[in-house]
């Protein structure tokens, strides 16, 4: 049986296998109900609107998305748990448009239902990465 930690940072690797998959689904299903992003400088993202838009995001025309994430740490409280981890994300447009990267922070809060662990609110600090000119 796996740990409790063990099990996040599957998550976690389910979590940026199926982006990078384009596999919405799978993505939802690793979040609570009523999760919630936060993001600078935007409004409050709920799970539909983070559905919405990664819905509209799939398909033929979508970009294509690759990254990392180095957990830094995580702790496990009951049935909650948070971690902060190291992000990069680097976007690249349908057609094979210019890469996007931003990299930072993320401060995410954890909630065990039915024996797994699903992610209930996140905090996104991610900037730009200036491309580098070559």
């Amino acid at each position: 049986m796996q740990s409790d930690e063990q099990e996040i940072r599957q998550l976690v690797s389910t979590w940026m296998s199926a982006t990078k998959a384009g596999d919405v689904d799978t993505i939802l299903s690793l979040m609570t109900e009523d999760a919630v992003f936060l993001v600078p400088g935007q409004a409050i993202m709920r799970k539909s609107d983070f559905a919405a838009a990664a819905r509209a995001q799939a398909g033929a025309e979508a970009p294509q998305f690759d990254g990392s994430s180095e957990i830094e740490e995580i702790r496990v409280l009951g049935d909650w748990a948070f971690m902060w981890t190291r992000l990069s994300v680097t976007v690249t447009p349908a057609g094979g448009g210019k890469p996007m990267t931003r990299a930072g922070h993320t401060l995410s809060i954890l909630r065990k239902e039915n024996g797994r662990w699903r992610l209930a609110r996140d905090a996104n600090l991610l900037a730009p990465v200036p491309a580098e000119d070559g």
